[in-house]
């Protein structure tokens, strides 16, 4: 599967927001920065350069998506180079990866663990398994679960779930058969995320 960022809670806390994906996520108990002094620490925050925001932006959304710096930096590259807003085109590239889909139809409970089923060959697209977590869905795509991976215990509770599951605009969930289709690009209110994009294309074009 490659390497991959380790997103723990203790970071979530430090960033203010749950980037772990994680329903009991410490961020969300104690949305204040780890360490001795608790919520006193968020008080005293010293300000920030506008290349240290920048950064924070970066490293919010590589540990959301669990990408490497090599890896994140060729999105932004690719980004650049395509029509539109580059900031636009970021997300719509980061959202498109076959695991953080498989997370937002409700196939798994966190980004990693998405990753980590894609990896040991859970899923199908277009009725074809594909094992690499980054692969580049397309409008029409159609994510499945691989017939042979049903009886794991990964998927106990799996009905349960998808019957809850509320996933974005751009993505029809078909809970009976536990298939998702990919019905449209990524834009407006499914682009809005924990991290600023805008940001991030000014880091890398400094």
């Amino acid at each position: 599967m490659g390497k991959t960022l380790k997103t723990t809670c203790k970071m979530c806390r430090r960033e203010g927001v749950s980037l772990c994906g994680r329903e009991k996520c410490a961020a969300k108990r104690r949305p204040f920065p780890p360490g001795v002094h608790g919520p006193a620490q968020s008080m005293r925050k010293p300000r920030m350069s506008s290349y240290g925001l920048q950064l924070r932006e970066k490293q919010k959304a590589k540990r959301l998506y669990n990408v490497m710096e090599r890896q994140f930096r060729k999105y932004f590259e690719e980004a650049s180079t395509q029509k539109g807003n580059t900031a636009t085109r970021l997300v719509q590239l980061l959202e498109l990866r076959l695991d953080n889909a498989a997370y937002r139809l409700g196939f798994a409970k966190t980004r990693r663990q998405a990753r980590q089923m894609t990896g040991h060959g859970f899923f199908t697209v277009n009725g074809k398994s594909v094992n690499i977590p980054s692969y580049r869905l397309r409008v029409g795509d159609v994510i499945a679960f691989k017939d042979s991976k049903k009886d794991k215990g990964l998927m106990q509770g799996m009905n349960e779930r998808l019957a809850k599951s509320e996933p974005p605009k751009w993505l029809s969930l078909d809970a009976g058969p536990m298939s998702g289709k990919v019905s449209g690009m990524p834009e407006g209110e499914d682009l809005r995320s924990v991290f600023d994009p805008t940001m991030i294309v000014e880091f890398y074009s400094r």
